[in-house]
């Protein structure tokens, strides 16, 4: 079949050449197109753009993403929770204590802490994990919030000077959210991560709001969004199955791990919509899936598959049974759904 994609060049043939050789010299594998790419955009930008300013930006935002993504490579197939709260909470405080206690039990579990490297809450979470265990993602400010003494001087203690970069690894990295009490970074983060999975940017994950038993801090966020957005048809009603609210370590520990008792991890192949799974489930349970919420399905029903050929040639978890489906890709709030009775079956 005839590749209709167009060439993506610099439009002129002596550089187009050099970007070429160089990208050959400096990448042997199979994503040696993707380097050529990017060397012909950072052409493409020599040869388009003279602000300085803008080059500077472009600079910087790429020297930060390669660096975070040489850091957390050799971590990829272990799973992460990141840890958002408030830098002003006092060591003396019930959510500190909470956020020691949350990151120690995780990591007993096999999971890693990412937190954003500063004092309170995240100072908590680093110091719960150990720095074994620990990544924190820091921020350049002018009044230089410095890693905390738990994470501070390990080569996983990564600075950005950008905030969206920052963002892109907390969601791109973990697998797993859990917000304490905070101000306008909290609930910044909180939002993001909501807008990220209702659209679909980011792969569906537990995110677990947390405070103390007499704190009504989310309890009145959840007030808020529930009747000023959810009944003012600003988000389906459904989108309230996105997040958890919990009032104990203990609580949000089971979250974390029920959502992936049997849901493993979710891949969008054309169409597709690829669920996988830690164990295979019956011909009744997919019966009753379909039933259920085949509501959500532009066509067909779900079924139970093994790996499509786009995983086979990625040899993406081969030994996975899965599940796929032409779902909408608009009811995410009902795919949670289908996520959390999906872990209630299986051995």
């Amino acid at each position: 079949m005839q590749n209709n994609k167009r060439a993506y060049k610099t439009g002129r043939d002596d550089i187009d050449k050099i970007v070429a050789d160089l990208a050959e010299a400096c990448h042997s594998g199979d994503n040696v197109d993707l380097v050529e790419e990017m060397l012909t955009t950072i052409a493409k930008l020599g040869i388009e753009n003279n602000d300085r300013g803008d080059l500077k930006l472009i600079n910087m935002a790429l020297k930060e993403l390669r660096y975070a993504s040489k850091m957390f490579t050799p971590y990829r197939n272990e799973r992460k929770v990141v840890i958002f709260g408030s830098a002003r909470s006092l060591k003396d405080s019930d959510e500190y204590k909470m956020a020691v206690e949350l990151s120690e039990l995780i990591v007993k579990n096999g999971f890693k802490v990412i937190t954003g490297g500063g004092p309170g809450i995240m100072e908590a979470g680093n110091k719960g994990a150990g720095r074994k265990d620990s990544f924190s993602l820091n921020i350049k400010l002018p009044f230089e919030q410095k890693h905390n003494p738990y994470i501070a001087g390990d080569k996983k203690a990564i600075s950005f000077k950008y905030f969206f970069n920052r963002k892109l690894f907390f969601l791109k990295e973990s697998d797993a959210t859990v917000l304490f009490p905070g101000g306008f970074g909290t609930l910044d983060e909180g939002f993001e991560n909501l807008t990220l999975v209702q659209t679909g940017k980011s792969k569906p994950r537990p995110i677990i709001l947390i405070e103390p038993p007499d704190s009504q801090y989310w309890s009145q966020w959840i007030d808020f969004v529930t009747g000023e957005l959810a009944e003012g048809g600003f988000i389906s009603r459904n989108d309230r199955s996105l997040f958890t609210h919990v009032n104990s370590v203990e609580r949000a520990i089971d979250e974390i791990l029920q959502f992936y008792r049997v849901y493993h991890s979710i891949r969008y192949i054309g169409d597709k919509t690829v669920i996988r799974l830690n164990y295979i489930l019956s011909s009744g349970n997919i019966t009753e899936l379909n039933e259920k919420y085949g509501n959500i399905l532009r066509s067909g029903e779900i079924a139970l598959t093994g790996p499509l050929p786009a995983e086979q040639k990625g040899k993406e978890f081969l030994d996975l049974p899965r599940l796929v489906m032409d779902f909408n890709r608009r009811d995410y709030g009902k795919l949670y759904e289908v996520l959390r009775f999906l872990n209630t079956l299986g051995a």
